[in-house]
């Protein structure tokens, strides 16, 4: 049995029957119950068309169901005479399916789940040990995104930007339990931009693959993060990089700039890098700009002080920073950084104890304590 190939072929498979009419909820009970018949039935009898196997027993047992509830007799006008089996049309219902998933009916954090479970074919279990909660918790969320998209009629094209921004909501949840989120935002971005032919599908994906390449230097053996200019550029995945700089450049020569291809222009001068002193501080500033005219995104804004820093003293970075609300994320971790650069050892070190009381994770609040200890250590003590 490939697992793969039924990953792959079991979103398109709800689409088609959740596009002949049948509820959401109800379309994937029938087609888990198809998956656990074929798991059944394929290793003696595999079919020559796995999709339109697939679709046909689930539709099958969606018509049992669905004439087995008195409730929802009043539909049956809607039920057309019951397929046999054959094959299945080519087009990819599974682009319809993202739409569905990323509807903005739903709230992101629901949007990222049911799009995980539906386009993903994770199941419930492997999306709530992602997300550390109970799977009960993940399941009610689950249910109630169903409910809340199967009352949407998609009759217009969906929102591209939306499906791009709830993938990338889950590439930024990384990895925790068994299940590796980022490895599983590329995979569906790849699908997407199959069939797609976007400039800033392309960007997204040449994004998650530059900053995926860098994963196996983020952490020392012990836990602890380790900061981009300290990470040894030989654990980097350089044929992932690679691959995300052709994307890339494939997508900018189209003129038709967006937000995730500025964020993966900054990456790819990361990379392009061989020591971080030797990166372009000054064309990262530049492509923060063009980030900030598109988005006016604070965090954007914060991102270029720090270039700017880099790119024109520190004290131009803090000048920059002072332009900024103060209760921003990492505003206080940057000012640390950045008066750290300008040999404030004093102020920079209590900067650091103040952010990492505000860190989002434990390996951040460890990290911003440990800079705060070595500049309090590396200090002269008074007469």
């Amino acid at each position: 049995m490939d697992e793969g190939l039924l990953r792959g072929i079991t979103p398109s498979v709800l689409a088609v029957l959740v596009r002949r009419g049948a509820d959401f909820a109800a379309a994937e009970d029938a087609v888990q119950d198809a998956l656990v018949e074929a798991v059944r039935v394929w290793p003696g009898e595999p079919p020559r068309d796995p999709k339109g196997w697939l679709v046909t027993v689930a539709w099958r047992r969606y018509l049992d169901a669905w004439r087995a509830d008195a409730a929802r007799r009043r539909r049956e006008d809607l039920v057309e005479e019951e397929p046999q089996p054959g094959p299945v049309p080519a087009a990819d219902e599974t682009l319809w399916l993202y739409f569905l998933c990323a509807h903005p009916s739903l709230t992101p954090s629901s949007a990222v789940a049911l799009t995980l479970r539906a386009v993903g074919g994770l199941t419930t279990r492997q999306i709530a040990r992602a997300y550390l909660v109970p799977e009960a918790t993940m399941a009610q969320r689950i249910s109630r995104a169903k409910r809340t998209v199967s009352r949407v009629r998609l009759d217009r094209p969906g929102d591209v930007a939306t499906v791009l921004r709830t993938l990338y909501l889950v590439f930024n949840e990384g990895y925790s339990g068994d299940v590796d989120l980022a490895a599983e935002a590329i995979r569906l971005t790849r699908r997407l931009a199959a069939v797609i032919d976007g400039p800033e599908v392309s960007g997204l994906l040449a994004l998650m693959l530059l900053h995926h390449a860098r994963r196996a230097s983020r952490t020392a053996p012990d836990g602890s993060l380790v900061p981009l200019a300290e990470q040894d550029r030989g654990r980097w995945d350089h044929a992932a990089i690679a691959e995300g700089i052709g994307i890339l450049r494939a997508a900018l020569a189209r003129d038709r700039l967006g937000e995730f291809q500025a964020q993966a222009a900054v990456a790819a001068l990361h990379a392009d890098a061989r020591r971080a002193e030797e990166t372009d501080w000054v064309q990262i500033v530049g492509w923060y700009d063009e980030l900030v005219r598109l988005t006016d995104s604070p965090v954007a804004r914060l991102n270029r002080a720090v270039a700017v820093g880099e790119a024109d003293g520190p004290r131009a970075g803090l000048a920059e920073l002072a332009a900024l609300d103060p209760s921003l994320p990492r505003h206080t971790a940057v000012a640390a950084y950045l008066h750290e650069r300008d040999g404030d050892p004093v102020t920079a070190a209590r900067l650091y104890v103040e952010a990492a009381t505000r860190a989002p994770s434990a390996a951040e609040r460890d990290h911003l304590t440990r800079r705060a200890a070595r500049l309090n250590t590396a200090r002269p003590s008074g007469p």
